[in-house]
């Protein structure tokens, strides 16, 4: 998403420490930067056919500007002009953005059988959607949807928090998403958590923020334990949910990709999750 403002050589040295770290899998949108995230990516990248067959490249359509839209027109055209713009033949995942309200599914299902039938899109998802409008969606499209993107951090935890307070008269308890977490186990999606490091909505990141030095002193405590920072040690934390979840890293600092990526190498218990859960300030039924 930041990418739109960095030079070709800067974005070439965040693209570079992400695949020295391991990482291959690149999440993009239509909307970032009006399409230029996409353009300058593909230049730092310099794409061709031997590297774009060692990455993954998902990007995600639906958003214009003051309203949404899933008609068919713009998914198809929209998945053009990204093709144009990562000078690919193919995406590997596409997503919905976020939902339109005046979706018509079967214009959706139209769109994804174009697009699958032309081989210029693999797979495809969701971004911010919950259960029943993922199936209302499923009901039409004859594609598996594989992915749903989603805000979580351990600053941001409404998804897990209801589950851990089932009938009961909390605030906790509340169900905001339609038990998103248990329907995407159930499913086999893969949520993709995006601004992990995020408190609120895009208010600010909560490491280093002297607004939350428990938290910050537990990640700390813990990461120091694996040998791994305080940022890396809270994608540790969302790695470690069975869920099998996907952080977003939406960092555009070579450095600190290098070091969050060896979050990857961490498996911490169950009592050290759970104890940067309660940091966090939640607590336990």
């Amino acid at each position: 998403m930041r990418m739109g403002k960095l030079s070709k050589d800067q974005a070439a040295k965040v693209i570079n420490s992400a695949l020295d770290a391991g990482i291959d899998f690149f999440d993009h949108a239509d909307i970032y930067a009006d399409g230029q995230s996409e353009e300058i990516f593909s230049d730092a990248i310099g794409m061709n056919s031997s590297v774009r067959e060692n990455i993954v490249l998902q990007t995600k359509t639906g958003i214009r500007k003051g309203y949404f839209d899933f008609s068919k027109e713009h998914i198809v055209g929209s998945v053009e002009e990204s093709l144009k713009r990562l000078k690919t033949d193919y995406i590997d995942v596409l997503l919905l953005h976020r939902p339109d309200t005046l979706v018509e599914p079967e214009e959706v299902a139209e769109a994804f059988h174009e697009l699958k039938k032309s081989g210029k899109v693999n797979h495809f998802g969701v971004s911010n959607h919950n259960p029943l409008q993922i199936e209302l969606l499923k009901k039409y499209v004859e594609q598996d949807l594989i992915v749903n993107q989603l805000q979580l951090s351990v600053m941001h935890t409404g998804m897990i928090d209801k589950g851990l307070y089932v009938n009961m008269k909390h605030e906790n308890g509340l169900d905001r998403d339609g038990s998103l977490l248990d329907y995407s186990r159930l499913h086999n999606m893969t949520i993709q958590a995006w601004s992990p490091f995020q408190y609120g909505f895009f208010e600010g990141v909560f490491v280093d923020h002297d607004q939350f030095p428990e938290l910050n002193e537990k990640l700390k405590e813990i990461g120091d334990k694996y040998g791994i920072n305080k940022s890396a040690t809270a994608i540790a934390w969302i790695l470690r949910h069975p869920a099998r979840i996907q952080p977003i890293l939406g960092s555009m600092n070579p450095e600190r990709i290098t070091n969050i990526a060896k979050a990857s190498e961490v498996v911490m218990t169950r009592e050290e999750w759970y104890e940067i859960y309660r940091a966090a300030g939640n607590e336990l039924p």
